[in-house]
């Protein structure tokens, strides 16, 4: 398939049903009548009386949450539930895709989006948002149980996508075509956050036939498809008999190996807000519920680490880049020398954010290392010239 006409079109329509109720009162004046004035007094009372009304106007400010169905299933679901039970708020839920979520939030339409991916830098609709971290979460390739196959490498991943891998055989399976599946709606989170690893760009033009509305469609369809791949969030299919979760390089996904950073394709999930939202308040108080003991512990459940409980994957996540980028890049033959941390680093943060603070330092320090490089591969140089 063409990379070019990577995207199909999804039209999808939506009837949006709403009531409004109007109450006409209507005030008897007799002015001319004095005798009145005192009675006129009782019905003043029934409106202070229905002052208390106005107290549960909180109820009527309920939030309202839209996003991807990743973020809904790993753990929004369950957590809001647990929120109203606890008659700490209202959350109305509206799953359906990333960027939905984020222009919504964008416009005012919503308070909360959920992402499974960070923002995307100089997107006009994401300026002016904060994406709060809430867990660490594993970006699984999945299959039918029927496939043989059980592991996938990088480097296939990475042909794959585009095109140049297109049968099982190439990955010690069948000679039968792989069926490859995506999500359709542009910037899908879990689709992002994939290609953004592997090609240091989220939105990387791929050949893929298959395109599905979300990620529920996409594996609703490779259940039924001896022959199908795709890749989807491991908290929507951990422990799901129907779909056989494929081992990266020949690790597991898994909570143990995300948290210790050996599972390559670890990524976030976020939680999405306005920073001047009219209900700010009220989004804060449920990120910091989300956050809080009884939300971490929701979010364990679904095999998700909280994110603050994992604050060296920050760090490994300068390993990671330079891990996929060896594995993606080595040569054929010989065993090639990674790309030290902090020039993968480097590379990445001009790709996607090439004017922030971060990138500076990150360049520096990029500077440095290949600097130390240089120094080591002379020292090496003039050791040989002198043994000669």
């Amino acid at each position: 398939m063409n990379i070019a006409k990577k995207y199909t079109s999804v039209i999808f329509a939506g009837l949006l049903l709403g009531g409004t109720g109007n109450a006409a009162f209507a005030q008897a004046a007799a002015a001319a009548k004095p005798a009145t004035a005192k009675p006129a007094a009782k019905p003043a009372s029934k409106p202070a009386a229905k002052a208390p009304a106005a107290s549960k106007l909180p109820l009527a400010a309920a939030i309202v949450w839209r996003g991807d169905r990743a973020t809904e299933r790993a753990f929004m679901a369950d957590l809001v539930k647990q929120y109203e039970t606890a008659k700490l708020g209202k959350v109305t839920m509206e799953p359906f895709s990333t960027v939905s979520g984020i222009d919504a939030v964008h416009d005012g339409k919503a308070d909360l989006a959920g992402s499974a991916r960070p923002a995307m830098p100089g997107r006009v609709e994401e300026t002016g948002l904060t994406f709060h971290p809430i867990a660490w979460e594993a970006l699984v390739p999945i299959t039918s149980p029927k496939n043989p196959v059980s592991n996938v490498s990088l480097k296939q991943l990475y042909d794959i996508y585009l095109g140049r891998i297109k049968s099982w055989k190439d990955l010690g399976g069948p000679d039968e075509e792989i069926n490859l599946y995506a999500v359709a709606a542009p910037l899908d989170g879990v689709e992002y956050s994939v290609r953004k690893l592997l090609y240091h760009k989220g939105d990387q033009a791929v050949s893929v036939p298959r395109l599905y509305l979300n990620s529920v469609r996409l594996e609703e369809g490779i259940e039924i498809d001896p022959h199908g791949l795709g890749v989807t969030a491991d908290s929507s299919v951990y422990g799901r008999k129907s779909i056989k979760v494929l081992q990266v390089e020949g690790i597991a996904a898994s909570s143990a190996t995300v948290g210790d950073g050996s599972y390559p394709l670890f990524a976030v999930l976020y939680l999405a807000s306005r920073d001047d939202a009219k209900n700010k308040e009220t989004v804060d108080k449920f990120i910091a519920y989300a956050k809080s003991d009884t939300g971490k512990a929701t979010l364990r459940k679904h095999e998700l680490i909280p994110y603050d409980d994992a604050p060296q994957l920050i760090a490994k996540q300068d390993e990671q880049i330079a891990f996929i980028d060896a594995r993606i890049n080595a040569a054929p033959v010989a065993t090639p020398t990674p790309r030290s941390a902090p020039i993968a680093t480097a590379d990445y943060l001009v790709r996607t954010a090439p004017n922030s603070a971060e990138t500076q330092e990150a360049k520096s320090k990029a500077a440095r290392a290949a600097a130390e490089m240089k120094a080591k591969e002379e020292e090496k140089e003039a050791g040989r010239k002198t043994s000669h």
